[in-house]
């Protein structure tokens, strides 16, 4: 029987909360089916394998994730604020995540990254290519901020890759704790890798 036209979102939608809460390798095709509520062969008709399933939780979620950074990244208000809107649009669906979730999510691709790179190559290639748009992102408007002559980097794109991996680094240890404290500290860090001038308000 042909698979019902949900069936595939079920399916991932199940996958990365499962992804979220107990990793990878934890749980089987049989439960990601079970909490999808679709049977066993539903699976194999839209996935090739746990991997393939993985790669589209993957693409899924930067699809959303790469929607809400170029709103928030897009040319507007000054290239700073537009940094700390996006610190602090995660921070809220860190919170939001928690009280949710009972528990702190953390970032799918941070959470993969940690327990997939030895495991499979080709999980582990989409998320460096996730990463670097990221780092593309945040580096379009770290120039802007030092053409405005507001952070003193000389390196923005290596500037804007320590932004991203204090970001994901904080949200990992927000994880990790499953407390939201460690982001707070989000914005103040990042004023400082970026040497941002004195007259540069802190959130």
């Amino acid at each position: 029987m042909r698979p019902t036209s949900d069936a595939r979102e079920k399916i991932l939608s199940a996958a990365h909360s499962l992804f979220e809460q107990r990793g990878y390798s934890a749980p089987g095709l049989a439960e990601i089916c079970r909490a999808a509520g679709v049977p066993r062969g539903s699976f194999h008709y839209f996935f090739a394998s746990k991997e393939a399933l993985a790669l589209s939780v993957v693409d899924e979620q930067w699809n959303a994730q790469r929607r809400m950074w170029l709103r928030i990244l897009a040319p507007g208000a000054a290239p700073l604020v537009r940094l700390r809107i996006l610190f602090e649009a995660t921070s809220v669906q860190q919170r939001e995540g928690q009280r949710d979730r009972g528990a702190v999510a953390g970032c799918v691709f941070v959470n993969l990254a940690v327990e997939v790179s030895e495991q499979t190559r080709v999980v582990r290639e989409r998320l460096r290519q996730i990463f670097e748009a990221q780092v593309g992102m945040v580096e379009s408007v770290v120039t802007e901020a030092r053409q405005r002559g507001e952070v003193t980097v000389s390196d923005p794109r290596e500037a804007a890759r320590s932004v991203v991996a204090q970001l994901e680094g904080r949200v990992l240890l927000a994880k990790l704790y499953d407390n939201t404290g460690p982001l707070g500290p989000l914005w103040a860090n990042c004023l400082a890798l970026l040497g941002a001038r004195p007259q540069v308000p802190a959130a």
